[in-house]
């Protein structure tokens, strides 16, 4: 793979983006392209809301560009672009969030507008659609001893085309939809506290769903994810770039001292890049802004590990990396 061509965008925080968080910016996109060049895999993790802020304007063309490996992902994010997708034009944006009243809130609630911060989902025009078409898949499944994970019940539904007359985007612009084009494999770890985990759990309860072990989740996703982590870390150094803290990024991380200390597979490398972009401030026992170096102690980066940390809005600045790097 050949460096980046910078296109306006990169030439401009090249040019611009000198000291602080700027800084690490467009270092940690200089070192992510140099750990491609050289012939690394990238993973990425996305917590918070990132579907809902429509990251995947760039973020699916990172992957069609095969500038990203293995997606780790909460439930929320697969289930919001998915809403997103079928749902857009029924969104309203709520730009004085910051002056709502409880009372205000409770009227969202009862026209079934779920906040997201500046963003209010339709619940019947994402949420009850998408359960609708899970439990076509998830009860097939269920009728023929079947068992999957989340992503790829997802997948399914995608697939199909039983959802394409409801796209109110361009598809080009869903991620979920660019990850099922390019096969990019996904692991989602407590996928059961997201809308659709509720709605599965309540299938479950209703009887509709008969074996609760249907949706594969949790420990066999890592286990999944040690044995892709072993096979690809063979050729290809696999490098982790993390959007927000929580389960996200802790669970596929934990893969290396997993191997390492439990497995006792001493021979399998480190991660070979680190950066997080996350606004949580360093504090006594925050894991999400923990600074990388703590990520030593426990077996999961080493001293020599590409390290970066951008302490600011992702809704800023994963977009301007990802335009760094496609050339934009």
């Amino acid at each position: 793979m050949c460096p980046t061509q910078l296109g306006p965008v990169g030439s401009f925080i090249n040019h611009h983006y000198r000291h602080f968080n700027a800084a690490a910016l467009i270092d940690a996109a200089k070192a992510y392209d140099d750990f491609l060049t050289g012939g690394g895999k990238m993973m990425i993790t996305l917590a918070g809301a990132m579907s809902t802020a429509e990251l995947g304007l760039s973020l699916a063309e990172m992957i069609r560009r095969d500038k990203i490996h293995l997606i780790v992902c909460t439930g929320a994010n697969m289930e919001e672009d998915i809403f997103n997708l079928v749902a857009h034009d029924y969104y309203e944006r709520v730009p004085h969030y910051r002056d709502l009243t409880p009372q205000d809130e409770a009227e969202l609630l009862a026209r079934h507008m779920n906040r997201v911060t500046d963003t209010c989902i339709p619940e019947m025009e994402a949420m009850r659609r998408i359960e609708k078409a899970m439990l076509e898949v998830w009860t097939a499944a269920d009728a023929k001893g079947d068992r999957y994970f989340p992503h790829e019940f997802f997948r399914q539904i995608l697939a199909s085309g039983a959802l394409a007359s409801s796209y109110q985007i361009d598809p080009k612009d869903s991620w979920m939809v660019a990850a099922l084009e390019k096969n990019v494999p996904m692991v989602v770890p407590g996928w059961e506290d997201s809308t659709l985990g509720n709605m599965y759990s309540a299938a479950v309860l209703r009887g509709e769903v008969k074996n609760v072990h249907t949706v594969r989740t949790g420990i066999e996703y890592m286990t999944w994810l040690a044995e892709h982590y072993i096979q690809t870390t063979k050729t290809n150094q696999l490098g982790m770039f993390q959007i927000g803290g929580g389960i996200a990024g802790d669970f596929p991380i934990c893969v290396v001292p997993m191997l390492h200390q439990d497995m006792e597979m001493t021979e399998v490398p480190l991660w070979g890049y680190f950066c997080q972009i996350s606004d949580s401030t360093t504090s006594y026992g925050s894991y999400s802004g923990a600074i990388p170096n703590e990520k030593i102690t426990w077996g999961k980066l080493g001293v020599d590990t590409p390290k970066f940390v951008i302490e600011s809005d992702a809704t800023i600045v994963a977009p301007l990396i990802f335009a760094y790097l496609l050339g934009w």
